[in-house]
């Protein structure tokens, strides 16, 4: 189905959602058919603060390794998710085109990765109830005065919860502001930024108006992704979240 479809689903509060981790036999039917073109794996995974991916694809690569002794296999725990995984795909992309090894790629995102941020902003706190991750009252105050949660990921990998703010609009002027403070050069930044978006590309294009008029040297436009039916079986709708390389995190 469609994202639009399936965000529209989801809204209806009797559809039960639930999601899985890939396990080991997917990863090993997943990886075998490159390893046995003679292919390498580099292969980023869902931050290990959310899911247990990561140890599931270090057991099929150690099988693996057995039974093809010659190829090499590297898992990385990106501490990260969402377009996040895709702001560090999209950069080792750009470095293997440049020449770049199969080594000095793995080498450069596992000093490296603990740079790029993820900040994130909710409207709808429908799911947070739903999880669990507020009370019903505290949803439902949230609700009336339009309380919009921003969160990062932090340098374990999980999602913390930051600051409360009132109203989206300020939410998402709140998130130009951490990008302003984190990011590479400040407002000089001159890297890639990604922002994606559950059901709300129009808060989404607001953010990337913003930020473009920031940051004028930005390489590109900001690119505007959706969240996918994994992640945004967990977040609903209402998410946006922005992603740019910075100073490292620390906490």
């Amino acid at each position: 189905m469609s994202f639009e479809d399936f965000y529209r689903t989801i809204k209806d509060k009797s559809v039960e959602l639930s999601t899985s981790q890939v396990n080991v036999d997917e990863f090993i039917n997943y990886f075998t058919p490159f390893l046995e073109s003679g292919k390498d794996i580099l292969h980023i995974c869902l931050s290990s603060g959310l899911s247990g991916a990561y140890n599931s694809a270090l057991i099929a690569k150690s099988e693996l390794e057995e039974k093809f002794p010659e190829r090499k296999i590297y898992i990385v725990d990106s501490l990260g998710g969402s377009s996040g995984g895709g702001l560090i795909i999209d950069k080792l992309a750009d470095m293997r085109d440049s020449g770049s090894s199969i080594d000095e790629l793995f080498n450069w995102i596992e000093e490296n990765k603990l740079k790029l941020h993820h900040w994130f902003f909710s409207s709808d706190l429908t799911f947070f109830i739903r999880g669990g991750r507020i009370s019903k009252t505290s949803g439902f105050i949230g609700t009336i005065l339009k309380i919009c949660p921003v969160l990062n990921v932090n340098n374990e990998g999980k999602l913390i919860p930051r600051l409360k703010i009132r109203t989206k609009e300020k939410a998402i002027d709140e998130l130009v502001s951490k990008m302003e403070i984190h990011a590479q050069n400040g407002i000089n930044y001159s890297g890639k930024c990604f922002i994606s978006h559950a059901d709300c590309y129009d808060d989404a294009k607001k953010l990337a108006e913003k930020i473009e008029e920031k940051f004028k040297n930005l390489n590109g436009k900001v690119v505007i992704n959706s969240i996918g039916t994994t992640i945004g079986s967990h977040t609903g709708s209402g998410t946006v979240a922005l992603f740019f390389w910075g100073n490292e995190r620390k906490d």
